[in-house]
């Protein structure tokens, strides 16, 4: 590939062309000068690095850097540079990478001079960490991987950035397997009590991403010292409350992802008593956006298969509450005196809903009874109504959806908590939503709320103006015919009820639109409608016939005997069933 990058030529000043030509002096020493005053020219101006680029400084440079003639001290700036030059933008990467900087800084690896390897080695971890170089450039020839495990123990600088390159070129299982079968396990454990913490900080992001989905690597873990010390017991005390959170949040993550993979069963009590806690620590208000996003992610993976553990989260330090707040981010505006991390925080806010909702899930995924508990529930109904505030139309639906989900076959109590938090504006919003399978799912959450008829009653005598009013606004709207028929469905179960059927019976205008859709050219529409008036006439209930008899007056009679004749089967069933409450 080539180096050029397209760029106004004007933009290319005369003084980044004399840099370039100062790399072409016959003079060593001049080239040398050269590139030292290069390097002062580059450092944190991102439009002189991209200068020198588009002219070509970069295969130079990776000329001179090769040469044996350069000598160490060229050779090692000159590396320095081309660090330099990565630091700026992805553009720039790319570049570096088109003109083939890997290979070459990975051949400069194999000279004796440690001062010149340390040079490579950074310039390749900042290559590496961008998101635009294919990290298989890393494994393309089989001996560069057992080269940098043996540079490993030359000097801390080149610990931290191998292992940083490992842990940021670690993206499959092959690639665990590689750095594995290499022995990465015994040459980066003891790094773990290095006294440089940035060392041991990039030797726990290492072990995070060995150990992640893989049983070899954790089962192996299980059965490492490190000084006389058990692995996992040194990934606990890099969990304490006086470690920099992204230590304790790293840690908790190798001993999730060892937990998961089965090599750590869930009831040790460096899960229950350390990890857990921990992670429920990293949801709190008093941590950033990206450690609460990552620690109810991480809680949300070491719950989610097993019961015991959802049961003890579910009770630990007011998680819910601190959940539910996750949906009011940013809360209030003008307690955040930094608008540059408001901002930030905004878009970051609806990864922090995602990592919640995924939390939410995984608590009540296997067990009837935590989902049922006063302290779950009531967080839990709280976070989920305002999931359905969100601008994100995915959280509306997940929320109401649970919403659903929770009201079905629920007691009473659950019931009338839901109606409570959500109120009844908020129900109106959602049954105007603009998405359709939010409303679908709204209507779904009513249904089952009126089911069972001493619910059907207590909830319609609290909120049956709005929730009649609500019928009448959709069944009078252009709606599919799968919301129309939802809707009649939920009208047919507040029929059934004994003191909420009167909501019916004493509005003229709803029992006109029951007879309309009883004559529908849609049989479901029909059913449905016919069903409302079967709850209507039932014979063994009390004031049965006044509902009869002004039901004939209404002409109803007569629609059903038609509808008995009806070509489809269920319909004519359903009209001889109610009319045969008129003859009993």
């Amino acid at each position: 590939g080539s180096c050029i990058l397209s760029f106004d030529i004007n933009e290319v000043t005369a003084t980044s062309r004399h840099y370039v030509d100062r790399l072409f002096d016959p003079d060593p020493q001049k080239v040398l000068q050269g590139v030292i005053d290069m390097k002062n020219a580059v450092i944190g101006n991102n439009k002189q690095k991209a200068n020198l680029i588009v002219l070509g400084a970069v295969p130079r440079l990776l000329y001179l850097l090769q040469q044996s003639s350069s000598g160490l001290d060229l050779r090692t700036e000159c590396a320095v540079v081309l660090g330099s030059l990565a630091m700026g933008t992805e553009n720039n990467i790319k570049s570096l990478v088109d003109c083939h900087i890997i290979p070459a800084l990975l051949q400069g690896l194999l000279s004796p001079e440690l001062i010149f390897i340390e040079a490579c080695l950074r310039c390749l971890r900042t290559v590496f960490i961008s998101p635009v170089t294919p990290v298989q450039l890393l494994y393309t020839d089989p001996t560069v991987i057992p080269h940098l495990m043996s540079l490993l123990s030359s000097s801390q600088k080149t610990q931290e950035y191998i292992t940083q390159i490992f842990s940021h070129c670690c993206k499959t299982s092959d690639h665990q397997t590689v750095l594995f079968n290499h022995s990465a396990v015994q040459h980066i454990a003891p790094l773990l009590i290095s006294p440089s913490y940035k060392v041991r900080m990039q030797a726990l992001k290492c072990f995070s991403v060995l150990a992640y989905e893989n049983t070899q690597v954790s089962m192996t873990l299980v059965n490492v010292l490190v000084d006389g010390e058990p692995l996992s017991q040194v990934f606990v005390r890099m969990m304490q409350r006086d470690q920099p959170v992204e230590m304790q949040l790293t840690a908790a993550k190798c001993l999730t992802f060892m937990c998961r993979a089965g090599a750590i069963q869930t009831e040790e009590s460096c899960i229950v008593l350390k990890t857990l806690p921990c992670l429920v620590r990293m949801c709190s208000k008093d941590h950033l956006l990206e450690e609460r996003v990552d620690g109810a992610e991480t809680l949300a993976y070491l719950i989610e298969p097993d019961v015991e553990l959802q049961r003890i989260a579910s009770t630990t330090d007011h998680l819910v509450a601190m959940l539910a707040d996750y949906f009011k981010y940013p809360s209030s505006v003008s307690a955040i005196t930094d608008i540059k991390r408001l901002d930030h925080d905004l878009k970051h806010a609806h990864e922090l809903r995602q990592a919640a909702f995924k939390l939410y899930a995984s608590l009540g995924s296997n067990d009837e009874d935590i989902r049922k508990k006063p302290i779950l529930e009531s967080g839990v109904i709280e976070l989920l109504c305002s999931l359905t505030q969100s601008d994100s139309p995915a959280l509306r639906i997940n929320g109401i959806w649970a919403l659903m989900n929770m009201a079905f076959q629920a007691d009473q109590k659950v019931k009338v908590e839901i109606v409570g938090c959500l109120g009844t504006e908020q129900l109106f919003r959602l049954l105007s939503d603009p998405d359709n399978s939010v409303l679908m799912k709204t209507l779904g959450l009513l249904r089952n709320l009126l089911s069972t008829r001493p619910h059907i009653d207590q909830i319609m005598s609290s909120h049956g103006k709005q929730i009649m009013q609500a019928v009448t606004l959709i069944l009078e709207a252009e709606q599919s015919i799968e919301v129309k028929e939802q809707t009649l469905c939920i009208l047919a179960n507040i029929a059934d009820g004994n003191t909420a059927k009167d909501l019916i019976m004493t509005n003229d205008d709803m029992l006109q639109k029951i007879k309309y859709y009883m004559s529908h050219s849609s049989v479901k529409l029909q059913l449905a409608a016919t069903f409302c008036i079967s709850n209507l006439i039932w014979n063994e209930e009390d004031g049965s016939q006044e509902r009869q008899d002004k039901l004939r007056e209404l002409g109803f009679v007569d629609v059903l005997h038609k509808l008995s004749q009806a070509s489809d089967p269920n319909l004519s069933d359903r009209a001889k069933t109610a009319m045969q409450q008129y003859l009993a």
